[in-house]
């Protein structure tokens, strides 16, 4: 029976030696890049889903707060006063079954946040929040020639804004909503709308 120890082979230098210090620096540098390029793709990915959400919300917002304003002007039988330096404000006349109420619409904007509110007998509520721009033009029904959707402007024979002429609001707002904290990173695209007040009659602008 052999009994001698088998014989074990040895290695040659170049399948035994170990990693040497610039094969981990390699080794570690593109780990660095595969690992940031992960990153910043989750990061981009994250912004972006949450860029997506805020403008679906900003959306409803703006289509329920406007939704609301248009119910109002629509039936509103006069415009009766307006502001157009801050805060600014549209103040209506609305007919009822007992016979009429004033509303008025306005744009509040100061450290703790900006908001278009709708204020009735001192009551205010919050419509639309986040508010970075809210203007108004106040109109004629009649349509500017070769302008489409461009109506004159409710001046008076001397030439003057005036309320009564108003029978169409042509108004522009813009919300945002933050990503990052502190920052207004997504911005809404401007929304316009044009709301005429269908109780005023054309005849009814100059005797009100």
């Amino acid at each position: 029976m052999n009994c001698r120890p088998s014989k074990i082979s040895s290695c040659d230098g170049r399948r035994c030696r170990a990693m040497t210090l610039v094969e981990i620096l390699v080794a570690v540098g593109i780990s660095s890049i595969v690992l940031g390029a992960i990153m910043m793709l989750f990061m981009f990915s994250n912004r972006s889903f949450v860029a997506m959400g805020n403008y679906v919300s900003l959306d409803r917002d703006s289509r329920n707060g406007i939704d609301q304003m248009s119910k109002e002007i629509r039936q509103a039988t006069a415009l009766v006063a307006f502001q157009t330096n801050m805060p600014k404000s549209l103040t209506f006349t609305i007919p009822n079954d007992t016979g009429s109420y004033t509303v008025s619409y306005q744009w509040v904007s100061d450290s703790s946040g900006s908001a278009i509110l709708r204020i009735q007998n001192g009551v205010s509520t919050v419509l639309l929040t986040n508010v970075d721009l809210w203007n108004f033009k106040i109109c004629q029904r009649t349509p500017m020639t070769n302008m489409p959707n461009e109506f004159y402007l409710a001046t008076n024979t001397a030439g003057v804004l005036d309320p009564k002429e108003c029978k169409l609001i042509d108004m522009t707002w813009k919300c945002f909503r933050e990503i990052l904290k502190g920052k207004k990173a997504n911005t809404e695209v401007v929304q316009t709308a044009q709301i005429v007040l269908r109780n005023k009659g054309m005849t009814q602008a100059t005797n009100n």
